[in-house]
């Protein structure tokens, strides 16, 4: 086992205690003989253990707060906006304040003084402040997983982005598209990096290459716009394209106007991740509905069942997503 895998029930277990016995060991409390206490934690080194800090958060008072931790750069977009409400909400029911942690304010630590858990959403390898916020002391529930080392969270709630992106594409195909194209961050997220490996498994199955073209994590319209620009045009002229980033399809479209491609017939658009811009734009833009709200609200719920002692520390929860197809891809059915 890894120490990212180990839980106190694992060091009970190969021990041959209970679980009350193995925490109290750890611990440094209860009645335990020295001999058995020596055999406990000989058990957990050998196995890898770290205690959760959802254990180390029950030997401490409440704040009857959580944090909220956004990627760096997506604070302004309607997903993730979306995504907080949901929380805020479902942190109420449970009687849970919710606090939005700005960048840099995990600096110096603390923050097991100040929240009970946090919600850490999209963590991403490069950002600096996820391993300070899973090593914080107090339980953390992601929001996708996180592919960086360092303490394991708490738990996560996750979606499968990689049969989302399939789903798409299948759609494209069936609508008459040759030539896909993806517009995707670099893999140092579990979305974008589920994103790029379901494009290739696709490309793989059809025997038809998903051109990939990398675009910030939170691209605006005028980076969307450049990277689509290069994708109608040479070698690869896309007949569709599949746009990742939240709140970037504008670009995709100004790029196909440029181009004098007429979307939904001369030329397909998708988007990973509805919102305003797709629902807004003109025509109306198919994509995946990732039911933000609710995402936020799963998230919250799943920290406070662990702050609770509801579920054991590791779970995982699954998140539903939905296909919505509008007039972007009315394309050419085949046969």
């Amino acid at each position: 086992m890894t120490s990212r895998s180990v839980t106190l029930i694992d060091v009970a277990r190969a021990a041959g205690v209970s679980k009350s016995t193995a925490s109290n060991a750890l611990g440094g409390s209860g009645r335990v003989s020295e001999a058995t206490r020596a055999h406990i934690q000989d058990v957990a080194r050998q196995l890898g253990y770290r205690p959760n800090s959802a254990a180390r958060s029950l030997r401490r008072a409440s704040t009857g707060a959580i944090g909220l931790h956004l990627p760096r750069t997506a604070t302004r977009l309607d997903y993730y906006m979306n995504l907080a409400f949901g929380a805020v909400e479902r942190a109420r029911e449970d009687g849970l304040d919710l606090v939005l942690l700005a960048p840099g304010s995990v600096a110096g630590g603390g923050l097991a003084a100040r929240v009970d858990g946090l919600l850490v959403i999209d963590p991403e390898v490069d950002d600096p402040e996820v391993p300070d916020l899973l090593d914080a002391g107090v339980p953390v529930v992601t929001g996708e997983r996180y592919l960086g080392g360092g303490v394991a969270p708490s738990g996560a709630v996750v979606c499968d982005n990689a049969a989302s992106l399939i789903a798409l594409l299948d759609h494209l195909a069936e609508r008459g598209a040759r030539r896909p194209a993806l517009l995707a961050p670099d893999p140092g997220s579990d979305w974008a990096a589920a994103l790029r490996a379901a494009a290739g498994a696709w490309s793989r199955r059809e025997g038809v290459e998903v051109a990939v073209r990398t675009v910030p994590f939170a691209a605006t319209p005028v980076e969307a716009e450049a990277a689509t620009a290069e994708l109608l045009g040479g070698p690869v002229d896309a007949d569709a394209v599949v746009c990742a980033p939240d709140g970037a399809v504008p670009g995709v479209l100004a790029a196909a106007a440029r181009a004098g491609r007429r979307v939904g017939t001369d030329l397909l658009v998708a988007a990973c991740v509805d919102g305003a811009a797709a629902r807004g734009s003109g025509p109306q833009v198919t994509a995946v509905d990732l039911r933000p709200s609710e995402y936020g609200r799963a998230c919250a719920a799943l920290l406070s069942d662990l702050l609770a002692g509801a579920v054991e520390p590791g779970a995982v929860r699954r998140h539903d997503w939905a296909l919505k197809v509008r007039a972007s891809t009315a394309g050419r059915r085949t046969a």
